[in-house]
């Protein structure tokens, strides 16, 4: 069984022996703005979205014994901070949040990136870390423990305070050629190595499911919970992009796009996180508002179905259109602009409006301007690595609007191929997780 505890929702996927997908649910989160640029969950709904999942899917089974080890990926680089009982202190930090940009500005360097993998930006916890010392220096200081949705859910599940180094790597705290927290990093940030989790490597087990959570999981008694790896690495993995020429792309809240290096590198072109294999590193550009502002554009702009899905009548609309929306452009920078940029304080727009232009023309310029960026993130990426990304394997929501497949590699000029599985991140792990470890 997998879960991905993603930022909409923990979804529980159970396969059986040759991958096949047996049973799975999802459970929705909320997101909190308590301010412009701010986003935040409760990290105990984390916990409650993963447990009715897991128990919702292990319901469905004739047999629930046969469930025999459970696996954790999640969104990465969001982390929550918790007193001796594992209470949260405040609410979780998101990854998109944009709250640090004064910290970035003061602390990000070539040093940071080079150490860390990742270039100063809105993502990496390390600067939100330092924006709470600075304004809530209470809440670091009482902390007990500080850790990524991995960590937190490893122990509510199984009593141990851990996570995997591919998991780990993500807040920007990390020694990446060296796998292991840096005090260098530590000491900017403001965090104690005592309140960081225990590093597991890919694929071993963090600890066996309490017998009462079990139960509460509706399983008949403890399993081995195995150690996972952020979302983004996963989704690769599941779409095999894990040869020369192969990106994946992971089209979800934001826009992901990775391969695979067998040497460390570090440019402004990618971010570096430890890779899918051991000893190996994932190359990754990103935009933060991906499907959120194409999401953002049908709440605000769309009817409302009978389904209650908003905005279906926009994606009719805007498939019929011309390309290039009849002049409309949009720049999707909602959420700061990140790869090749990395500027926090950048934010959307749209030009060239005319009396001619509609919703449907706003929303297709989205999807289209979404794209342009994909396009530019892949020649950076090919002119840092000297290597050509010959295809790109597509997962997440965005690859379920045909409209947005089209655009793309209309756009990238590359053969683009939809995973037909809609829970890449969970279901790569069965299976192919196995392999790994072998």
């Amino acid at each position: 069984m997998a879960v991905d505890c993603s930022t909409t929702a923990s979804k529980a996927v159970i396969h059986d022996d040759a991958g096949r997908v047996v049973a799975q649910a999802a459970r929705p989160l909320e997101t909190r703005q308590p301010r412009a640029a701010w986003h935040e969950q409760d990290a105990e709904q984390w916990w409650v979205a993963t447990r009715d999942a897991i128990a919702a899917a292990v319901g469905t089974l004739a047999d629930p014994g046969a469930v025999r080890a459970l696996c954790v990926t999640h969104q990465r680089e969001s982390f929550v901070c918790l007193d001796a009982d594992g209470r949260p202190l405040r609410s979780a930090i998101l990854w998109l949040d944009g709250r640090a940009h004064q910290e970035i500005a003061a602390l990000g360097s070539r040093r940071v990136h080079e150490v860390s993998g990742k270039p100063p930006d809105t993502t990496p916890a390390i600067y939100k870390l330092a924006w709470l010392a600075r304004h809530e220096p209470d809440v670091l200081r009482d902390a007990v423990h500080v850790g990524d949705v991995q960590a937190y859910l490893a122990r509510r599940l199984t009593g141990r305070w851990a996570t995997c180094h591919a998991s780990a790597d993500t807040l920007g705290l990390f020694d990446l050629q060296h796998l292991d927290w840096s005090a260098e990093l530590l000491e900017l940030a403001g965090v104690r190595v005592e309140q960081l989790p225990e590093l597991v490597a890919a694929g071993d087990e963090i600890g066996r499911v309490s017998p009462a959570v079990a139960r509460s999981l509706g399983l008949p008694g403890p399993i081995p919970l195995v150690a996972g790896i952020g979302d983004g690495q996963a989704a690769g993995l599941g779409l095999g992009a894990t040869v020369p020429g192969v990106a994946y792309l992971n089209l979800g809240t934001s826009m992901v796009l990775g391969v695979q290096s067998g040497e460390y590198r570090w440019d402004p072109a990618f971010r570096t996180l430890v890779g899918i294999r051991p000893g190996t590193y994932t190359l990754e550009t990103v935009l933060n508002a991906a499907a959120y502002v194409a999401t953002w554009c049908r709440e605000q702009f769309g009817a409302r179905g009978a389904d209650g899905v908003a905005g279906a009548e926009l994606e009719a609309a805007a498939a019929v259109l011309p390309i290039g929306a009849e002049g409309l452009l949009t720049l999707p920078y909602w959420n700061a602009a990140q790869t090749p940029h990395w500027d926090p304080l950048a934010r959307g727009a749209v030009l060239g409006w005319h009396g001619r232009h509609t919703t449907a023309h706003f929303y297709r310029s989205i999807l289209e301007g979404v794209g342009f960026e994909l396009r530019l993130h892949l020649e950076r990426l090919e002119e840092v690595t000297g290597r050509p990304i010959e295809s790109i394997r597509v997962g997440g929501g965005g690859a379920r609007s045909a409209l947005w497949m089209r655009i793309i590699t209309d756009i990238t000029q590359r053969p683009v191929l939809v995973c037909a599985e809609s829970e890449i991140s969970a279901a790569s792990w069965s299976p192919a997780f196995g392999r790994m470890c072998a």
